[in-house]
């Protein structure tokens, strides 16, 4: 399971949450229904142990607004950065206990802004109902907008992390990395930031990453991050500001997702061990690479 500030979910935000949703269930994904925010976001899930993938439009401008935390608003957030492009503009970190992990969080010198509480109604495969809790410890991020956190914590996981919910037909099972492309000019400033929250870091051609206790944090120049990971969409490559440029995943079979990607005619290419998808135009602009854990 995952643990307090490793990688939960990044919200990968986009103008057609259907389109994108349709094309992840191509892809093998079991994605839930699409669900709606009290503060106006929609949002779908690929469900993993301890983490997911999660999509996110908007379906109401009107309740942006809505539920703040302090003077932060989650779905002005997520509006305000889709209309710039589609993309990752927020990004979940593992909360065990958002209490204590936020006051951990301010003494790294991440400003929190405030907690959100929701939950909603479930029925579990069995039959039985619940209401599931999660609760929010919002981290904007003013420098670099793009990689603003939160963290998010489960009071009742097993209304979240059912065995048959995980379960995916393309055998994808997890988050292993998250990719951050960042002009060389903010690295420092990153490393202050990511070394709050993680122990040392490990040097990378063109950057670095830190582990987390799921997958790792890697930033990359955006000349490195083309070489090792896959090409940029120009929004993204002519953006100034840091930003969550791709997402990685482990795989029981890569077998298996591969004729999945390959029915659905999804452009991809061979990478060690794994595949990346190429076309971002479907992916809202984040590079998707996945690889078969050993």
């Amino acid at each position: 399971m995952n643990a307090s500030f490793g990688i939960d979910h990044p919200l990968l935000a986009t103008h057609d949450i259907d389109a994108l949703r349709e094309l992840l269930i191509s892809l093998g994904f079991n994605m839930t229904a699409i669900g709606k925010h009290p503060w106006g976001t929609s949002t779908s899930l690929a469900m993993f142990d301890g983490c997911l993938l999660e999509i996110m439009g908007i379906y109401d401008d009107t309740l942006l607004d809505k539920v703040p935390a302090g003077d932060f608003r989650f779905g002005r957030h997520v509006y305000e950065h889709l209309n710039i492009r589609e993309g990752v503009a927020l990004s979940a970190l593992h909360s065990t206990n958002s209490v204590e992990d936020a006051k951990h969080a301010e003494k790294a010198d991440l400003v929190v802004a405030g907690h959100l509480e929701f939950g909603r109604d479930v029925i579990l495969p069995d039959g039985t109902q619940g209401r599931t809790k999660t609760t929010l410890a919002l981290m904007p991020d003013t420098n670099f907008p793009r990689l603003s956190f939160f963290l998010c914590q489960q009071h009742r996981p097993e209304l979240i992390y059912v065995p048959e919910w995980l379960e995916h037909p393309n055998t994808v099972n997890g988050i292993c990395g998250v990719n951050i492309v960042a002009h060389e000019r903010h690295h420092a400033a990153l490393k202050t930031q990511l070394g709050g929250l993680y122990k040392s870091f490990e040097v990378l051609k063109g950057g670095f990453q830190y582990q987390t206790a799921n997958g790792v944090l890697r930033v990359l120049n955006t000349v490195a991050l083309e070489n090792d990971i896959g090409s940029l969409t120009d929004q993204v490559r002519n953006e100034d500001t840091p930003s969550i440029a791709g997402m990685d995943f482990t795989t029981g079979d890569l077998s298996v997702l591969l004729d999945y990607i390959i029915k659905s005619e999804v452009d991809h290419c061979a990478v060690e061990n794994g595949v990346v998808l190429t076309n971002q135009s479907l992916t809202a602009n984040t590079i998707m690479r996945f690889f078969e854990r050993q």
